[in-house]
């Protein structure tokens, strides 16, 4: 059987597409008491892009932190803090930044429609009922996550993402103009993770034509933004995000995502620059990958951190494995089903040892 796979089915891009977001909303707003929940990163407090939001009396705004990983008690309060402001379920919910704050107001929107704690749904197809209409406005491209079924979480026992046809956005809106100014090194980090969502994705098990026509291009995107120097870069990353995104959605990631999964549930570490640590350890299994991945490095003169698990106890790096070897799918399609002969304990651990 083949997989019969939901996407957005909404999309705009362009340059001061962000403009139009009022419009987008305004069909939604189907009575007097119709209200919408803006759920947005701290970061933008104060700047300019807080107060182009198309608010209106009754809205919601939510500012939320990302400096550590989206956790489902995070999800689960602010489900708390919306339903305590009114009781009716708003009319949509807006998520606008990185791939973290996109993950987020994914999860707000399910858990709105969905009982107990989102903790419960970490896995894959375990959400029952449709999501609040929700709409995507990435401010940083890379992590696909504006056109992903998974919102990825860290619960109290694990790692692991809302995996749901019901996850996908109804609407994004892709405008070029609002990453223009991302931090050098973020832009890279989160850069990087598409550019290792197209090399897991070339080299899986799980490949074909479908996954092979998305990853290619945006491979060739990404080569362009960190090879090459072109005016367009951010016109050209946010269509290899989306390129990249829809490359995974009919196959998967693999080994670098899934040990990338072990330091962020152990360390904290950030997903985009977990992804770039991990991957520059893996030149046996994606040697051409490695390989051009530390020409974008040294073209860009990006420095990785070093030595992160030197000091780790024992009980550490044994959580660091159990959680990158408990995500299965992604080691099969790394290394086929024999992936367990393959990619032992002992050797997991001696990559983590290794950073």
């Amino acid at each position: 059987m083949y997989r019969n796979f939901a996407i957005v089915p909404k999309i705009i891009f362009g340059r001061g597409a962000f403009n139009q977001l009022g419009d987008i909303l305004r069909e939604k707003r189907t009575t007097p008491d119709s209200y919408v929940v803006f759920i947005i990163d701290d970061v933008f407090e104060g700047a300019p892009l807080e107060s182009r939001i198309p608010l209106e009396d009754k809205d919601f705004l939510l500012r939320v932190n990302v400096d550590e990983e989206p956790k489902t008690t995070l999800i689960d309060s602010l489900v708390g803090q919306i339903r305590a402001y009114h009781p009716v379920k708003p009319d949509g919910v807006i998520g606008i930044g990185g791939g973290s704050v996109l993950d987020i107001a994914k999860a707000v929107s399910l858990m709105l429609n969905n009982p107990g704690s989102s903790a419960d749904y970490q896995g894959w197809d375990l959400i029952k009922n449709p999501a609040v209409y929700h709409v995507g406005v990435p401010t940083l491209a890379g992590t696909g996550a504006e056109i992903s079924r998974t919102t990825i979480l860290t619960g109290p026992e694990k790692k692991l993402g809302i995996n749901s046809d019901y996850t996908i956005y109804d609407q994004i809106l892709l405008d070029p103009e609002l990453i223009a100014d991302v931090p050098k090194d973020q832009w890279f980090y989160t850069g990087m993770d598409c550019f290792i969502h197209d090399v897991e994705s070339l080299n899986g098990t799980f490949l074909n034509e479908f996954s092979k026509a998305y990853g290619e291009k945006s491979l060739e995107l990404c080569r362009q933004v960190f090879l090459e120097d072109h005016l367009d870069k951010d016109d050209k990353l946010m269509m290899a995000s989306y390129f990249g995104g829809m490359s995974i959605a009919y196959s998967q990631v693999g080994a670098c995502h899934a040990l990338s999964y072990g330091l962020s549930f152990v360390l904290g570490i950030h997903h985009g620059i977990g992804c770039c640590i991990a991957f520059d350890y893996l030149e046996d299994i994606y040697p051409e990958g490695v390989r051009e991945f530390r020409q974008m490095m040294e073209h860009h003169n990006i420095s990785l951190p070093r030595n992160l698990t030197t000091d780790m106890s024992p009980e550490d790096l044994d959580r660091m494995v159990t959680t990158a070897l408990n995500l299965e799918p992604l080691w099969e399609n790394c290394l086929g089903s024999d992936w367990r002969n393959l990619m032992t304990h002992e050797r997991a651990l001696e990559i983590y040892k290794r950073m």
